[in-house]
C-alpha cells in the first residue's frame, strides 16, 4: 500500500468528517446540512464551490497548470430510510434514517482528495469534485445532468467509486464494460370483484389472480431469457385487503427487474405485459401495468475501455497488482452514476470495505463504513488525477 505521509495524516480528519456525516443522515434531495458541511470544507480548502445543482448538489473546481483537460470525480451523499441498529457513539441522530450504504465514507474520501490536491497540485488541468444527492432510487445524477451539470462543468470524463463488502480492505475491483445492472420498477394493479369471503363465487378474486401471476413472472428469466444473459425479476410488494372476511376488489403488486443489456430489458418488460394481460384475461379481471413510476429506472453502469485502463493503473499504483481484481463479477445491484456514464466516458470502481460478517452488508441496519479504507480511497482519487491530468 503506497500512501503519502500527508494522506496518512489526513486520515484523522476524514474519519471525523465521515462519522459526523453518519450521525446526521439526510435522504434524497433533503441533504441540506450535508451539502453545507461539504461546501464549507471545500471552501476552507480554497476551492471554487457551486451549490444547488440537482437541488442539493455541490460541485467544487480546482485547476493547476495550463492544460484544458478536465476530469470529474463523483461521490454520493444521501442516506437511506432505515432505522439504524448500531450502538456506537456516532450512530444516527435522525429517526428512521441512516447511512447504510457508505455514502458518508464516499463523501469523506473525496473531501480528503480535494484537501490534498488543493495543497499538492501535481497535475495539469481541472478537477471537478461532484457531491451528488439522491442516488438511492431518486436518480440524483440525472437531476444534476438535467440541470446542466456537464454544460456548466464540461468534464472530458467522469469517475465514481463505491465501497463493497467482502472485498478485502485496501483492495479494488474494476473491469471495462458492465459493472452494475440496469434497474427498472413495475407496478401491477389487478381489479376484480369484491365479495364476502364466505361467498367467493359471487365475486372475482384478485388475490388468486395475483398468486398465479407471481408464479408466472418467475418463469421469465428461467424460460424466456437466454441463460447466458444474467437477469432477475423480483416481486417486492403485495398490497391487498384490510379485513379477515372480505375478498378485496384489487391487488397491487410492485417489483423490479435487473439485467445488463437493453435487448434483455425490453424482452422482460414485454413479457411482463404479456403475462399480465393473458392471465388476467383468463380470470376475467382487469389489470393495469406501469413501468418506472416516478422515473425510477436506472441504466446499466458501463465502464469505457480507456478510462478503465487509467483507473486500473491508479488502483494498482496504490494497492499493488495482487490487490486489484481485474475481472470482478458484475453486480445485479444498480447505480445512478450510470446516467453520468451515458453522457461522458468514465469508470466506476469498487473499493473493498472488508468482511460482511455481523450483518455489515449494504442497506443493512447494522452496516458501517470501514474508516480504515478512507486514506486508500483518497489516495486512489489523487493518483487518478495525477495520471489523467499530465
Amino acid at each position: 500500500m503506497i500512501l503519502t505521509n500527508e494522506l496518512q495524516q489526513l486520515h484523522t480528519d476524514m474519519r471525523h468528517w465521515r462519522q459526523h456525516l453518519h450521525q446526521f443522515p439526510e435522504t434524497a434531495f433533503e441533504e441540506i446540512q450535508t451539502a453545507k458541511f461539504i461546501a464549507d470544507k471545500l471552501i476552507s480548502f480554497g476551492l471554487d464551490v457551486h451549490q444547488g445543482l440537482g437541488k442539493t448538489g455541490v460541485i467544487a473546481t480546482l485547476s493547476a497548470g495550463s492544460s484544458d483537460q478536465k476530469i470529474a470525480l463523483r461521490a454520493d451523499m444521501d442516506a437511506l430510510f432505515i432505522q439504524e441498529q448500531n450502538n456506537f457513539s456516532y450512530k444516527s441522530h435522525h429517526e428512521g434514517k441512516m447511512h447504510a450504504c457508505g455514502h458518508d465514507g464516499h463523501s469523506a474520501m473525496l473531501l480528503g482528495a480535494a484537501s490534498y490536491l488543493s495543497k499538492n497540485r501535481h497535475f495539469n488541468g481541472t478537477v471537478y469534485f461532484i457531491f451528488q444527492p439522491a442516488e438511492e432510487g431518486r436518480a440524483g445524477a440525472k437531476q444534476m445532468i438535467d440541470d446542466g451539470l456537464f454544460e456548466k462543468f464540461p468534464a472530458d470524463c467522469v469517475f465514481g467509486m463505491h465501497n463493497f463488502p467482502d472485498i478485502p480492505p485496501g483492495h479494488f475491483a474494476v473491469k471495462a464494460g458492465a459493472m452494475m445492472a440496469s434497474f427498472d420498477c413495475f407496478e401491477i394493479t389487478i381489479t376484480g370483484q369484491a365479495t364476502h369471503a364466505a361467498m367467493p363465487h359471487l365475486g372475482n378474486d384478485a388475490i388468486v389472480v395475483a398468486a398465479q401471476l407471481i408464479n408466472a413472472l418467475q418463469t421469465i428469466v428461467s424460460r424466456t431469457i437466454n441463460p447466458a444473459d444474467p437477469a432477475v425479476v423480483s416481486i417486492t410488494q403485495i398490497h391487498a385487503g384490510n379485513t379477515w372476511n372480505a375478498i378485496p376488489e384489487s391487488v397491487l403488486l410492485r417489483g423490479t427487474f435487473r439485467c445488463f443489456s437493453n435487448t434483455v430489458k425490453t424482452r422482460i418488460a414485454d413479457k411482463i405485459t404479456q403475462l399480465v394481460k393473458g392471465i388476467c384475461a383468463g380470470f376475467e379481471v382487469s389489470a393495469d401495468v406501469r413501468f418506472n413510476p416516478e422515473n425510477a429506472g436506472y441504466p446499466v453502469t458501463f465502464n469505457t475501455e480507456a478510462e478503465t485502463a487509467i483507473a486500473l493503473k491508479a488502483a494498482i499504483a496504490i494497492a499493488g497488482e495482487d490487490c486489484v481484481d481485474k475481472q470482478p463479477i458484475p453486480s445485479m445491484g444498480s447505480e445512478d452514476f450510470a446516467f453520468m456514464l451515458q453522457k461522458k466516458p468514465g469508470c466506476y470502481i469498487w473499493i473493498g470495505n472488508g468482511s460482511s460478517e455481523n450483518s455489515c452488508l449494504l442497506h443493512n441496519p447494522h452496516y458501517d463504513f470501514n474508516d480504515e479504507i478512507l486514506s486508500v480511497g483518497a489516495a486512489y482519487w489523487v493518483k487518478l488525477v495525477e495520471l489523467k491530468l499530465v
